[in-house]
């Protein structure tokens, strides 16, 4: 979900090898988003074990998910300087190595997930897994659509923390999942702006790769911040949150807005950087906002 630093071959030891194969920052907003899901599906007091257990599955099956994109995008990933310094372009690691860690996290993971939460948290995080894996990570090479597609699986984490606490998926369950696909349009794309050289040169077909001017892209930017706004401002209509929410979401959601209309303004590398880190804030905030302002049901 965000760039990540590349650590230098040489000062790569095995241990933070294997560690950076589950790609921490993705990892975080992982956890964030499946922490933000748990606490407002959960009714009456909450159950902090249930919800340490919903998040350290969830971050196993993230972190199995990360090291077999790895192991799959090994060869793609010599070919971009952001990536050139990883653990299987370098050598630090096996292939063998990469696919026998990742598949283990995986499976353990979903395992974990099955008793200590339920069967439906465990296959929306599985589902997640195998689309990201199958469809998304293939696609990328061949359709620039593959970053839309790839917002489905990106958005599954709130989703499963509202099935581990509720056993079900209802309506605001599904608004949190289009609160997060959406946010990733302008975070993915504004990534992808920053990097489009390298994507060019490893043959993946982000949007910015084949709209060099950026008119697309940032028209995308541009729509999906404006479709986010009316979006994020459901929960306070189906009861989920309180009035200060909606009045809160609405001046975030309008601040990405400007901020996105800014970038579009010049289209720069520094300005899409600006776009990405306003994009890292207003998750978290937005779900601060709405765990701050829930209605206790």
């Amino acid at each position: 979900m965000s760039t990540a630093r590349v650590i230098p071959a040489a000062t790569l030891s095995r241990p933070a090898a294997f560690y950076s194969l589950t790609k921490p920052d993705v990892s975080f907003l992982v956890v964030l988003t499946t922490l933000g899901g748990y606490a407002l599906g959960s009714r009456g007091p909450m159950d902090w074990t249930r919800m340490a257990h919903t998040v350290f599955g969830t971050l196993l099956v993230a972190a199995g998910t990360s090291a077999l994109n790895q192991y799959i995008e090994r060869d793609r990933d010599t070919l971009m300087r952001r990536t050139a310094g990883r653990a299987l372009p370098t050598g630090v690691l096996s292939p063998a190595e990469a696919l026998a860690f990742g598949g283990t996290l995986l499976a353990v993971g979903g395992l974990y997930l099955v008793f200590a939460t339920n069967v439906l948290a465990t296959l929306c995080a599985l589902a997640a897994s195998a689309s990201y894996l199958t469809i998304y990570t293939p696609l990328k090479s061949r359709s620039t659509w593959a970053t839309l597609i790839g917002g489905f699986p990106g958005a599954a984490p709130p989703l499963v923390g509202w099935a581990a606490a509720r056993g079900s998926l209802d309506r605001d369950a599904w608004i949190l999942f289009a609160i997060a696909f959406l946010w990733q349009i302008p975070h993915f794309h504004s990534i992808a702006w920053i990097y489009r050289e390298d994507y060019a040169r490893a043959g993946i077909r982000v949007l910015p790769v084949v709209d060099r001017a950026g008119h697309r892209t940032f028209r995308q930017i541009l729509l999906a911040a404006a479709v986010l706004i009316p979006i994020s401002l459901l929960p306070a209509v189906t009861g989920l949150a309180n009035v200060r929410y909606f009045f809160g979401a609405g001046v975030v959601g309008l601040i990405l807005v400007a901020v996105c209309y800014w970038a579009a303004a010049e289209k720069t590398n520094a300005r899409a950087k600006w776009l990405m880190h306003a994009t890292v804030l207003q998750l978290p905030l937005l779900l601060a906002l709405l765990w701050w302002d829930k209605i206790p049901r």
